[in-house]
């Protein structure tokens, strides 16, 4: 019988401990559940998030896997005291969050909605209606999970959709770059940029004065990424020159944003409080139920971080 601890708030607690254990039970796994390790040696599996109680993992001397109920591992897949396979959490609830937030801000940026909604005083003000979505370039930065998604979605609108990642990869219906050269020549040919990249040393400020500059003037930027992905005063910057037009932003260095910070007040900057993408305790009940039962079947572990990419 596995013993499972869970290292996260009350609230998570609350939400995905029934799901979680109804998913090991319906693939018929007996689970030992638990707040407090009262013997950490004999715990196999940690549920868990980053902000939870547990962040020395040495005394799991028995561990079988840490499954993070949380998309991002940048806080946790440095700590050297955790050794057993970590896992990343790939919900298809998360999933679905995501490109339904990247569409609704593609399709906002696309249309021109903000002007149409600023502009509703009484006054008709005829004006050209905006290009279909085949003349307009969608850049993706990064092509993992939530990235293949929110593109796919985006070309089956018509958009001409082209992707980033570091390392060459194939997503059906996409044009597919990577490395520098590929970077930039998707800063260049992107009018509205959408950035899914995870947080590691190689993405820290990977938009930063100089990347920024390549872009089309007046291009739109859409980070559900990560916070630092954006050199944040480079893109003020940028956007008081009008070189960016506008930022949606979703994530940030420091959450909740502080009140004093520019981006609350700059006319060209839309704040969303971490709202992209979800994890939903149902859908998500179920993908840690299957790395338990895939822990005990002695199979290999889904969506397990690569230490060295993190991520």
């Amino acid at each position: 019988m596995p013993d499972l601890l869970f290292s996260c708030s009350d609230d998570e607690h609350a939400a995905f401990a029934p799901p979680i254990l109804e998913a090991c039970r319906e693939r018929g796994l007996d689970i030992r559940a638990a707040r407090v390790a009262l013997n950490p040696a004999a715990v196999d599996y940690i549920v868990f998030t980053p902000d939870g109680p547990v962040s020395d993992f040495a005394p799991f001397t028995g561990l079988k896997a840490a499954l993070s109920l949380w998309a991002g591992v940048e806080r946790i897949v440095g700590n050297p005291s955790l050794t057993a396979p970590l896992c990343r959490m790939v919900d298809p609830g998360l999933t679905a969050g995501m490109v339904e937030y990247v569409t609704g801000h593609v399709l906002r940026y696309h249309l021109g909605l903000d002007a149409v909604l600023a502009a509703q005083d009484g006054e008709w003000r005829p004006g050209l209606a905006p290009p279909l979505a085949d003349h307009r370039t969608i850049g993706i930065l990064g092509l993992g999970a939530l990235g293949a998604a929110a593109g796919g979605a985006l070309a089956a609108l018509g958009f001409r959709v082209v992707g980033w990642s570091r390392r060459p990869k194939q997503v059906e219906g996409l044009e597919c770059l990577s490395g520098e050269a590929g970077l930039i020549e998707v800063l260049m040919r992107a009018g509205i940029l959408v950035t899914l990249l995870p947080a590691t040393p190689e993405t820290e400020n990977l938009l930063d004065v100089t990347r920024l500059a390549v872009l089309q003037r007046g291009a739109r930027i859409i980070n559900p990424g990560r916070g630092s992905l954006i050199d944040e005063a480079a893109l003020l910057a940028a956007l008081d020159s009008g070189q960016v037009a506008h930022a949606t932003l979703d994530v940030f260095r420091t959450e909740p944003l502080p009140p004093g910070h520019p981006f609350w007040a700059h006319p060209n900057v839309t704040v969303t409080p971490h709202i992209a993408a979800a994890t939903r305790p149902g859908s998500a009940a179920q993908v840690i139920a299957e790395n338990i039962r895939r822990g005990e079947a002695g199979e290999p572990f889904l969506h397990r971080v690569d230490r060295g990419a993190g991520y």
